[in-house]
């Protein structure tokens, strides 16, 4: 890469992906970063936030159109909506919105980074073909991820700047108010479990505690996003980001009941989204008992996303030896990932 000072754009800067990037990218020698958000967010060191509405091409141009700095662009934004196609339009044309915006401004943008997950591969859908790997055909439409990249693809031909596609698996890490968050749901239902002194039941589908599975630190995500889009090698390619290792529920959800002191019962198949809808009163009990940060219980965990991951009776994995050719190493254990997680969140008091 040149001597141009980089800056960073990171879009999404509140999600769990987002967020993680930039603290990741704050540590980093040289260059400064930009976070980009509905609600904005403060702004300290070399890390300052813009408040944008990423549906609005006006607003992206006024808000983006300053931003003549830029040189690298982390996507990681995210609109959700009730079916899969009706995801498309929103999360297509944010991403439209961003480039257009920063590649009018910014003379020297260099890459753009575009954030994905399995459901290139049919993940969500059903049994998909495990491992699956970078160069497996696209399943039948709709699907903004592969539209996304399909725009990413034609609007860089011909251009200086490159592009590559970050697919990661469930992705844990720590970020309030994100609907994607797996490890906080386990966090919450774990200690609200503890406060009624039952045990930990997982609530799945029956195949799914012992279907084959692997998850993305946030930490290792942020690391492996920066260093595709920095190493010339990855340029125009997609690479498969997980922490290295599967699990089965059957092992781990025990080694999480440890963690949190509790007993484990066999599972019982249970949409969390609807027992855990009256337990708005108890969290604020315990949230004045164990004198816990004041964040709102819609805050703190999706249990529909929980009974989405739950309900995977088949085995989601991929193959990430593509990365690791090419020359990025790193590896979490995902047990030692939840425990460190887990351990955050205490220490942060958001769980007792």
């Amino acid at each position: 890469m040149s001597t141009q000072k980089k800056v960073a754009l990171v879009v999404g800067a509140n999600g769990v992906i987002g967020r993680n990037l930039v603290d990741h990218l704050a540590t980093l020698p040289d260059g400064e970063v930009i976070g980009l958000s509905r609600r904005g967010g403060q702004t300290a060191g070399r890390v300052r936030h813009v408040a944008v509405d990423l549906l609005d091409p006006a607003d992206c141009r006024e808000k983006l159109g300053a931003l003549t700095e830029v040189t690298h662009v982390f996507y990681a934004a995210y609109q959700d909506r009730p079916t899969w196609a009706e995801l498309v339009p929103p999360n297509l044309a944010m991403l439209v919105n961003v480039v257009e915006a920063v590649e009018a401004a910014a003379p020297h943008l260099a890459h753009v980074s575009l954030m994905q997950g399995y459901k290139v591969y049919g993940a969500h859908l059903g049994p998909f073909k495990t491992p699956a790997r970078e160069t497996d055909p696209h399943h039948m439409p709709p699907e903004f991820n592969v539209d996304q990249q399909r725009f990413l693809e034609e609007r860089q031909r011909g251009k200086a700047w490159t592009w590559t596609a970050i697919r990661p698996s469930v992705v844990a890490g720590f970020a309030l108010g994100n609907p994607m968050n797996l490890a906080m749901v386990i966090a919450v239902y774990a200690s609200i479990s503890k406060e009624l002194g039952i045990p930990l039941r997982f609530p799945g589908k029956p195949g799914a505690y012992d279907a084959l599975l692997e998850m993305t630190d946030a930490g290792l995500l942020a690391r492996a996003t920066v260093w595709a889009a920095t190493d010339p090698r990855c340029a125009n390619q997609a690479f498969n980001i997980n922490n290295g290792d599967l699990f089965r529920w059957n092992e781990m959800w025990p080694k999480i009941a440890d963690f949190f002191d509790l007993e484990v019962a066999p599972p019982l198949p249970m949409s969390l989204e609807v027992v855990m809808a009256d337990k708005a009163p108890l969290w604020e009990e315990m949230v004045r008992r164990h004198n816990l940060q004041p964040n709102a219980y819609s805050d703190v965990a999706s249990w529909g996303f929980g009974d989405f991951v739950f309900s995977w009776d088949y085995d989601m994995f991929a193959d990430g030896t593509k990365a690791r050719r090419f020359g990025f190493h790193e590896f979490v254990e995902t047990e030692a990932m939840f425990r460190d997680i887990f351990t955050d969140l205490r220490r942060r008091r958001v769980i007792p």
